[in-house]
């Protein structure tokens, strides 16, 4: 399950940097008249080598954010320093006219190697748990070895949720809940 080939992984999978970022705008006024700016910001983009993929979310009541991914972090940041990105910011911040009232930015790097499984596993195609954890920080500095991961068996959950109280049951069918019961999967 670990893996340093995400060949078969969808597109965000592969990237190599993630942005995400918000602002929290002064009203709908400001939203709307992003409209333009924004649009040549995107198409920018994804014309650019690196760009992966991205995602618009929103949180009420005006507050828009990015999740972005990119190649690597070279790449993010030349988009970063692209015509319409400046241009989009420069609105956004200067000439005191309050468009936004706070903002945040914040880049990742992914690390070379991750975990994979099924059928974007691009080893073997395996659908299976890890055998140690990944260790912490503080175990590695103390030369621990990796913790074993306990395995639970879906038999002794099955037994475990037919104890609990009937409220405290999520409500839906037992196959529903652990889907890997239904292809033989232990």
């Amino acid at each position: 399950m670990r893996s340093t080939d995400f060949s078969l992984t969808p597109a965000p999978g592969q990237a190599g940097a993630m942005f995400v970022g918000a602002t929290r705008y002064s009203g709908l006024r400001a939203i709307i008249t992003l409209g333009p700016g924004y649009v040549r910001m995107v198409r920018e983009m994804r014309r650019m080598k690196g760009y992966v993929w991205h995602k618009v979310y929103w949180r009420f009541p005006f507050t828009l954010g990015t999740i972005a991914f990119f190649a690597d972090r070279d790449e993010l940041l030349k988009f970063a320093r692209g015509k319409a990105h400046h241009e989009l910011m420069c609105w956004l911040t200067d000439e005191g006219k309050g468009r936004a009232t706070g903002g945040w930015i914040r880049i990742y790097t992914a690390d070379a190697a991750g975990y994979t499984n099924g059928v974007w596993r691009a080893e073997d195609g395996a659908l299976s748990h890890v055998d140690t954890f990944e260790p912490l920080s503080t175990e590695l500095s103390a030369g621990r070895a990796p913790r074993p991961v306990k395995h639970v068996r879906h038999a002794k959950r099955r037994a475990r949720r037919s104890a609990e109280p009937r409220g405290a049951q999520s409500g839906t069918a037992p196959a529903a809940r652990c889907p890997e019961q239904l292809d033989g999967r232990p």
